[in-house]
C-alpha cells in the first residue's frame, strides 16, 4: 500500500477492496486484516482503532448476512427448480411391471420407484403408437391438434418432421436455464430436417434419430448430436444409452438439467446379450428374451437412481417413468395389459393407458397410489408451472403440479385420441366415461371406467345422452391436418384390409 497516503486514505482504499455482497465473509476478513497489517500510518489506526473495529464488525456482519441470504436463496432455487428426468419405455404394457401386477418379469428397481414415489393408475400416453405419442409429450398437444398424428417414415432414415417453429418442452427448459439432453430414440424428424433434436431444444443428443433404425439393438451406428458414431453392429445399443445417461448426469450435476431418457426396450427386435435370471426357465425363447430385456432396462433405471443418490441429488430430482403406448406383445404368459382391454394400436385402454410413476423425495408422496387422470400433453404445462413460466397458449394439457406436490385432485379436461393406420379411429375420455369410435360410419361404443376398467360392457344404449355428448365432442376435438386427413386414413385402412385378406399377415 503506498506510504504517501494518509491513514484515512489508506482505510478508504482497504474498504474499497472488498464487496461483502460478492465475496464470502472469510475472504472479506482475510482481505481486510491483511490490508490492515500492510498499512503504514499505524499512529492514525491506533487513534481510531475502536471506531475502525466497530466499522469492521458491522462490515463483516453485513457480509455474513449477505452470504446467508444468498445461500438461502440458492437452496430455495434448488427446491423450486429441481432436475427433471423423464424415463420413457418403448411398448411396455400396463401390466409389465411388478408394481402394476406383473408376476413373472422381475422389475425391482422400477418397483422401488413406486415405493419411493406415487404410482398413477389412470395416466395416459400421447397415442397408441410411437411418433404421435412422443409428439404429444414434447408439445403439449393431443392427437387432434399435434403436428404428428401417425407413424410416417422418410427414406432412407427418419420420420415425418415437426414444423420448424414447434415449441417443445426442451425449449421451455432451456428458457428456464436448464441443460437439456435426449438420450435414446427421437422419431420426430429425419437427419437434416427442421425437426432434429438440436433444433427442438436439446443441447445434447445421443441415440437413434429414426424409430425404424431403433428396431435393431446392434446397430451400425448411433447419432451423437449431428454426427454418426460408428458401432459396426457389435455393441448392444441399450447398454450404450444407459451408460451415456449416467455420464450426462455426472457432467451436469452442478447445474439444473432436464434428461429425456427415451429407452428402446422392449420394442422389437427381441435381442439381448444374455437371458439373465430367465435362462433356465421352460418358456419359449422369445419370451425369455423379452423378459430379460425388461429386467435389463430395470437394472439400468436402478443404476441411474443410485447415481442420483450418490451425487446427493435425490431431493433435487423429479423423476417420471412411463411407456409410450400399450404393449406390443400378446402372448398368454405375461398378461402384458393386466386388467385392460387391448394392446398397442388399439383405442381401448390397453393401447393408451401407461404404467406411470413419479418420484420426488419430500415433495411427491411416497408409497402412494393416485387415480388422478393425466396424459402426456400435461407434461409441458406441468414443467412450465414447475419453473414459474407462463403456460404457452393453445395447449391441450394442463399442469398437474398441484397433484404431484400437494395431492390435489384436478378435474381433467377431456382426453382425445385418433389413429390413422386402421382407417380412421377415435377415442375420448370425459370424466369416467370412455367413448370409442372404430370408424366414422360405426356407432360409438361407451364404457363406464369406474365399474368396467376392462371395457367389456358397451352401455351406449343405456346412456344415450352421454354417448351423444361424446359423439359431439369427437367432431369438434380435432382440426384438419393436410398430412393426416380422414380420407387418407380411410384409404390406408382399406388397403391394409385387402392385404390381410390376401394373407399378408399382421402389422
Amino acid at each position: 500500500m503506498p506510504a504517501h497516503l494518509t491513514g484515512a486514505d489508506q482505510w478508504g482504499t482497504i474498504i474499497a477492496t472488498v464487496d461483502p455482497l460478492r465475496v464470502s465473509p472469510t475472504m472479506s476478513a482475510i482481505t481486510l486484516f491483511a490490508s490492515l497489517l500492510r498499512c503504514q500510518d499505524r499512529d492514525w489506526f491506533g487513534r481510531h482503532l475502536l471506531h475502525r473495529f466497530a466499522t469492521l464488525t458491522f462490515f463483516l456482519g453485513t457480509a455474513i448476512c449477505a452470504e446467508s441470504w444468498h445461500s438461502a436463496a440458492h437452496s430455495a432455487e434448488n427446491v423450486t427448480r429441481p432436475n427433471v428426468v423423464f424415463i420413457l419405455a418403448d411398448d411396455l404394457g400396463y401390466g409389465d411391471l411388478g408394481c402394476f401386477g406383473q408376476k413373472l418379469i422381475e422389475t425391482p428397481h422400477i418397483d422401488r420407484l413406486a415405493v419411493q414415489g406415487t404410482r398413477f393408475t389412470q395416466a395416459y400416453a400421447g397415442a397408441t403408437v410411437c411418433a404421435p405419442s412422443r409428439c404429444s409429450l414434447m408439445t403439449g398437444r393431443h392427437n387432434g391438434h399435434a403436428a404428428i398424428r401417425g407413424n410416417q417414415e422418410v427414406q432412407p432414415e427418419g420420420q415425418y418432421p415437426m414444423p420448424a417453429d414447434t415449441f417443445t418442452v426442451a425449449h421451455l427448459m432451456q428458457k428456464a436455464g436448464y441443460v437439456t439432453g435426449l438420450i435414446g430414440k427421437w422419431g420426430l424428424g429425419h437427419p437434416g430436417s427442421s425437426s432434429t433434436p438440436d433444433k427442438m431444444g436439446f443441447d445434447y443428443f445421443f441415440g437413434y434419430n429414426c424409430q425404424r433404425k431403433a428396431h435393431e439393438y446392434f446397430p451400425e451406428y448411433l447419432w451423437r448430436n449431428s454426427e454418426q458414431v460408428p458401432l459396426g453392429g457389435k455393441q448392444y445399443s441399450h447398454d450404450l444409452l444407459a451408460e451415456d445417461a449416467l455420464q450426462f448426469v455426472r457432467r451436469n450435476k452442478d447445474k439444473p438439467f432436464f434428461l429425456y431418457l427415451a429407452l428402446t426396450i422392449p420394442h422389437a427386435k427381441l435381442q439381448v446379450p444374455d437371458l439373465g435370471p430367465y435362462a433356465a426357465k421352460d418358456w419359449p425363447e422369445n419370451l425369455k428374451t423379452l423378459a430379460a430385456m425388461i429386467t435389463r432396462m430395470d437394472r439400468d433405471v436402478g443404476r441411474l437412481m443410485a447415481l442420483v443418490a450418490e451425487l446427493s441429488l435425490d431431493d433435487e430430482t423429479l423423476v417420471f417413468f412411463a411407456s409410450d403406448n400399450g404393449a406390443a406383445y400378446r402372448d398368454d404368459l405375461f398378461d402384458h395389459s393386466g386388467p385392460l382391454r387391448g394392446y398397442k394400436r388399439d383405442m381401448y385402454e390397453g393401447g393408451i393407458r401407461t404404467p406411470a410413476i413419479v418420484r420426488w423425495p419430500g415433495k411427491v408422496k411416497a408409497g402412494a397410489v393416485s387415480e388422478q387422470v393425466w396424459s402426456f400433453p400435461d407434461f409441458l404445462p406441468t414443467l412450465a408451472d414447475l419453473t414459474s413460466q407462463p403456460i404457452p397458449a393453445g395447449l391441450d394439457g394442463i399442469s398437474i403440479l398441484p397433484t404431484l406436490v400437494q395431492g390435489e385432485t384436478i378435474e381433467h379436461p377431456p382426453l382425445y385420441y385418433e389413429f390413422h393406420e386402421r382407417g380412421f379411429q377415435q377415442a375420448a375420455r370425459l370424466g369416467h366415461w370412455k367413448g370409442v369410435k372404430l370408424a366414422p360410419d360405426r356407432l360409438l361404443e361407451l364404457y363406464d371406467l369406474t365399474t368396467d376398467i376392462g371395457e367389456k360392457h358397451n352401455v351406449a344404449t343405456e346412456h344415450p345422452e352421454i354417448a351423444s355428448k361424446i359423439e359431439s365432442y369427437l367432431k369438434t376435438a380435432r382440426t384438419d391436418s393436410q398430412q393426416w386427413t380422414i380420407q387418407k386414413a380411410m384409404a390406408k385402412g382399406t388397403k391394409k384390409g385387402k392385404a390381410k385378406a390376401k394373407g399378408a399377415g399382421n402389422e
